[in-house]
């Protein structure tokens, strides 16, 4: 099992990229994990063309056997424990490779939706690209503890 975060634009804060490649080491405590990073297109004004270039961008980096899920306002929302009982059944399922994908500021092309497994919901709130990435890897972080039933996670 292989976990990809993908990610639209560099963290331009070391201070969070630090955060990051923290949880990362971590998580490959119990998995291989690796984070790829797509150029913005946001230079582009027009929200839907950027939207559409990051999207062909995504999909040049997918192939047909990952399992990829959107990390997107319009997911579903999990609990921690709910995040953790979700990623271990993904790995009943002997998936090779999950693909978790942040979007850029305009969100995802239309074509990305349709090439998603599933939507994730991190929270109703909005947050910056910058501070979803440490969010998120915390919560991956937290998943495999609490599937390991380790005791970081608190109930």
């Amino acid at each position: 099992m292989k976990i990809t975060l993908l990610l639209i634009g560099k963290t331009s804060k070391a201070e969070i990229k630090a955060v990051c490649d923290d949880y990362r080491k971590r998580i490959n405590h119990y998995v291989k994990m690796e984070e790829v990073i797509i150029e913005s297109a946001a230079k582009n004004a027009d929200p839907r063309k950027v939207a559409e270039k990051e999207g062909e961008l995504i999909l040049k980096k997918l192939s047909n056997s990952d399992y990829v899920i959107l990390l997107d306002d319009k997911g579903r929302e999990l609990t921690s424990l709910q995040f953790g009982a979700y990623i271990e059944g993904l790995f009943n399922q002997s998936l090779k490779h999950i693909v978790f994908i942040i979007g850029g500021a305009y969100g995802f092309s239309e074509a990305v939706y349709k090439r998603a497994n599933a939507k994730l919901s991190l929270s109703k709130m909005t947050f910056s690209h910058q501070v979803i990435r440490v969010i998120f890897s915390e919560q991956l972080y937290r998943a495999f503890t609490i599937i390991h039933k380790e005791p970081y996670h608190h109930e």
